[in-house]
């Protein structure tokens, strides 16, 4: 008889039950051929079950009793075999002529049967994919009225994606199943993958490292072959070459762009979703391979950080540890293998696989070391359950169809399979995939409802925190803060837009003075006043105007500006602050001033026209009014006490605490000091004798001086002379200055008659009127570029900066730092990861429920078989 159904699983899915709603099922059960030309295909099972009797009868003498328990369609072949082998050998033995003719027509028949059974079941299976495809094209273009729900696998993707970097604290590890690919660098756990994938999708190399990150493939069913990365919308067209090229370009170039410069591997993960019809759901990891020693131009730690890399997906004690074998090499070069024992030392979730067994058979001079390996004797390493695959040749050109095809071709002639040294069930990367499959959601209804539990607590005491810590604030995640930031920020810059005209130039007008000033003074004014009359005067300051305003003047302007400009944005991000600011933000904020000022370039073609301007300014003499008179006194009276009030502090610095200071804070004047003032003392007695001596000693006065110190025991350096001097100097011409500014108070009307018939010259006071007109114009100027041009296009650059920083995740998470953000974070994902747990538990029961319950309607002859998988 054929082995007994009751063994099978019927599985039938969820689209079947869909088919009367798009299909007439009439029409396909009369295309269908009737049961009676089905029976002619079928064997004559009358005649099979008398076979079997009468063989039975035969070994039943004393014979241990042989029992055919198939497990799939491969293993029920396998037992049909090895029957007959025993039954030839046996009767070889034991049996006379007549007999041994009886077991030869048996054996005869079950081939038969064979040859017809296979062929059927692969007829029936690629119907079966063939409607299934159609099936789901109709759903995806949107016949079904129904909503179309989220598939499980791509619910159980996204929860991992918001785990990858989830914080540990609390005791919310990610102990989610999902299958962790570790093998030996070119034992082929790339190439393993990529035929569960069924698509070859990942770089290649010969015997170079080619993974060098880890890389999440979440493999799903759909309508059609295609791939897309979880941080793009671009999908890749698994059956046009050219996609899958580009998709192989950019899996590399996502690799290389992980690796940080002076290292070879990186932990950071690549999520990569690949859906096509007949793939098995589930979710793999592919590592970098295990190596044994660092070559040349990889960095010295590679070792270890794979290592470490293998061992972090590894210890979580849900995952599934698919041990890849180079099954060409000899077993005692593998390195993976220890590293697997350590790690799971029962084998409780390790699925061993022996990869380029063709290679192995031809080179191997004791085949039963494969079967020793697959047996789980050779190595320490304990398993699950033990496969043997081939992946193709070793041609990066071989198409998945060919390999799957050179992968049967191979097994159905293997000696290892014909004579019993390996299972029907260990082989082919198919049977491999389902076992896996099958493996890794067993392990997911264990463990999700666990970790929703484990959640759940999680967020009980991420609340508790946040109320006790922040009652009166929302919870607000990174992205979150960033937006309300981002908000706050464009508002303070729009307000630098309401700055006034008169402030802008105020601050302008006053900057620019602190910034020239010392120059005019120094190399302006006091050279010229040194002259003996006016035309001299005034020519020596028309020269000297005419080179600063050609050189320094214009670059002092716009540094000024752009100062101003950079100190007007600060100021204002800074007043910004009010009892509603958050200074959650203070860094986010300083980023962004910082990179927005660097950003900018002022507009330097302005200059030229700007060097006119001044120019033009300067060049004016004509004081109009007397109001205009008043402010260039003014203005001149003001720089000069300032100036004067500088002097005299320094003056004080030179020569210490006076008698009154000595006694009141009871301190003593240094040597130099001492010194200091004693050759001040000499020196304003020089000056109170000619009071309109020039700013520099001669020699001789300087050798007088000295020699009327050391008459009174001071010896004092002539360089030290020169420099008290100076000051002295600097000091009676300010007050000179000043007193005659006063005089000038009363000129304007001499200045009008050009000071003819008058001792009273002003000429100082016109100088000054001149830079106090060029300053104002100047600021003028400056303040319509800033309003109309310098301003608008900082705003422009700001934006950019926060458009940068809203994409950069690294950056938000550098500038939005605290406690109170990673709290806000951690609460943002415990909200969503126990819904999404406890959803994907309830959707995953409900598919097994439907599949323990179901049977298939009567008349219908499409449907999926799947064995149990027995694990030795």
């Amino acid at each position: 008889m054929l082995p007994d159904l009751s063994e099978y699983t019927w599985i039938v899915p969820d689209f079947v039950w869909e088919l009367s709603e798009n299909f007439d099922l009439d029409k396909l059960t009369s295309a269908l051929p009737e049961m009676e030309e089905i029976a002619k295909i079928l064997p004559d099972m009358e005649k099979i079950g008398e076979n079997f009797t009468f063989l039975k009868s035969l070994l039943s003498s004393g014979e241990p009793h042989i029992s055919v328990v198939p497990q799939d369609r491969n293993i029920c072949y396998s037992h049909l075999l090895r029957l007959g082998r025993d039954a030839e050998q046996e009767s070889d033995a034991r049996m006379n002529g007549k007999y041994k003719e009886k077991v030869d027509q048996l054996q005869e028949e079950l081939l038969r049967t064979q040859m017809k059974y296979q062929r059927m079941l692969e007829r029936l299976e690629k119907e079966n994919k063939e409607l299934r495809k159609v099936v789901l094209q109709k759903d995806d273009k949107g016949i079904h009225q129904r909503k179309v729900k989220k598939s499980l696998i791509d619910m159980y993707s996204e929860v991992l994606d918001i785990l990858s970097d989830y914080d540990s604290n609390y005791n919310t590890q990610d102990h989610l199943p999902r299958v962790v690919v570790v093998g030996d660098q070119s034992a082929g756990k790339t190439s393993v993958l990529e035929m569960i994938a069924q698509a070859r999708i990942f770089p290649r190399g010969s015997g170079e490292m080619m993974t060098r990150s880890p890389v999440k493939v979440t493999l799903s069913e759909g309508p059609h072959h295609v791939a897309m990365f979880k941080d793009s919308t671009r999908e890749f067209d698994l059956g046009k070459e050219e996609d899958l090229a580009a998709l192989r370009h950019e899996i590399e170039l996502r690799m290389r762009k992980s690796v940080k410069e002076g290292q070879t591997v990186s932990a950071e993960t690549i999520s990569l979703n690949v859906k096509g019809p007949g793939i098995q759901r589930m979710v793999l990891v592919d590592l970098p391979g295990v190596i044994s020693t660092v070559t040349t131009g990889m960095a010295t730690d590679t070792k270890d950080t794979i290592f470490s890399i293998s061992r972090a997906y590894m210890q979580n004690p849900n995952a599934i540890i698919l041990c890849i074998q180079d099954g060409s090499v000899d077993a005692e070069r593998s390195i993976v293998t220890d590293l697997v024992s350590q790690m799971d030392p029962h084998g409780r979730r390790t699925i061993f696989v022996l990869t380029k067994v063709d290679l192995a058979e031809k080179n191997l001079a004791s085949p039963n070391r494969i079967q020793q390996i697959v047996e789980g004797k050779l190595f320490p390493m304990k398993a699950l359950g033990y496969f043997a695959v081939v992946t193709g040749k070793g041609s990066s050109s071989e198409s998945i169809e060919s390999i799957k095809d050179y992968e049967e071709d191979f097994f159905q002639n293997s000696r290892l399979l014909r004579d019993g040294m390996l299972k029907a069930h260990q082989v082919t990367t198919k049977n491999l995939s389902l076992a896996v499959s099958d493996c890794f959601w067993k392990m997911v209804r264990e463990s999700v409802e666990q970790q929703a539990d484990a959640f759940k607590a999680s967020r009980f005491n991420l609340e508790t925190e946040w109320k006790n810590n922040y009652p009166r604030l929302r919870e607000l995640d990174r992205n979150e803060l960033f937006e309300k930031a981002k908000n706050e920020i464009l508002d303070e810059v729009i307000s630098l837009s309401q700055v006034t005209p008169k402030h802008w130039e105020s601050i302008l007008q006053k900057k620019l003075w602190e910034r020239v000033s010392t120059h005019v003074i120094e190399n302006i004014y006091l050279p010229a006043a040194q002259t003996m009359n006016s035309g001299t005067f005034n020519t020596t300051v028309d020269i000297k105007l005419k080179q600063w305003t050609d050189k320094q003047l214009p670059h002092k302007a716009l540094e000024v500006a752009w100062e101003t400009l950079q100190e007007e944005f600060a100021r204002f991000m800074a007043e910004y602050k009010g009892k509603d600011q958050d200074d959650i933000f203070d860094k986010l904020k300083e980023a962004v001033k910082d990179e927005s000022i660097k950003r900018h370039k002022w507009n330097e073609s302005a200059m030229d026209s700007l060097r006119v301007i001044q120019h033009n300014a300067l060049e004016d003499r004509s004081i109009t009014d007397k109001p205009q008179w008043d402010s260039a006194i003014e203005f001149m009276e003001e720089t000069l006490q300032s100036r004067l009030k500088d002097t005299e502090s320094v003056i004080a610095d030179m020569v210490g605490p006076n008698w009154k200071q000595r006694w009141m804070s009871w301190t003593n004047r240094t040597p130099e000091q001492h010194v200091r003032n004693e050759t001040k003392n000499e020196l304003e007695r020089l000056l109170k004798l000619h009071d309109d001596h020039t700013a520099y000693l001669a020699n001789d006065e300087v050798t007088t001086v000295r020699k009327n110190l050391e008459a009174r025991g001071v010896e004092v350096d002539p360089v030290l002379i020169k420099d008290t001097w100076h000051q002295l100097y600097r000091r009676h011409f300010l007050q000179k200055s000043l007193f005659h500014c006063n005089l000038c108070r009363r000129g304007f009307y001499y200045y009008q008659r050009h000071f003819v018939d008058s001792e009273l010259e002003c000429n100082d006071v016109v100088l000054f009127w001149r830079i106090q007109r060029m300053l104002s114009i100047t600021a003028n100027t400056l303040r319509q570029q800033l309003t109309n041009t310098e301003v608008r296009r900082l705003e422009k650059n700001v934006k950019e900066v926060l458009e940068d920083f809203g994409e950069d995740s690294e950056k938000k998470v550098q500038l939005i730092t605290g406690r109170r953000v990673q709290l806000a974070e951690d609460l943002s994902k415990c909200n969503t990861t126990p819904e999404s747990l406890i959803a994907m538990h309830s959707e995953s029961e409900r598919e097994r429920d439907l599949l323990a319950t179901r049977c298939l309607p009567s008349g219908m002859s499409l449907a999926l078989l799947t064995v149990k998988q027995p694990v030795d």
